[in-house]
């Protein structure tokens, strides 16, 4: 079993910026079974994450000769785009990553469902008194 703590891929991946001129900014991507973390190019800067509990989908996904581009669309229908080197696959490695956590809290939900429906078990009789 996957621990959170697990680095299951890391390396170079791009994401566009929400500024007016939507630059690709370089990142080193850090994936575990339960997020993506971003770290800046920068030294001592803070990464962003991205967890999968508000991740709904990895969509869009376009080969070019030299990049992936993918986006990654947010629970509340936010979209933030990506591309990587075509031999990289981080769209997949992401989208696979994805499906195991949603797999993953699936059966947690099933579980626990299950446990709330269960009947308690009747008491245990009481031995008989002598008189």
């Amino acid at each position: 079993m996957k621990t959170p703590g697990e680095v299951l891929r890391e390396g170079e991946l791009e994401k566009r910026s929400d500024s007016l001129f939507q630059l690709w900014k370089k990142k080193r991507g850090v994936l575990t079974p339960d997020r993506l973390r971003l770290f800046p190019a920068g030294p001592g800067a803070r990464p962003k994450e991205l967890r999968f509990h508000s991740i709904l989908k990895v969509d869009c996904v376009e080969r070019t000769g030299k990049y992936v581009y993918f986006t990654i669309v947010t629970t509340d229908r936010k979209e933030i785009d990506f591309r990587c080197a075509g031999e990289s696959c981080w769209n997949a490695a992401i989208t696979l990553a994805l499906i195991d956590f949603q797999n993953r809290r699936a059966l947690q939900d099933f579980r626990s469902r299950q446990e709330r429906a269960a009947p308690a078990a009747p008491p245990e009789p009481r031995p008989a008194r002598a008189p």
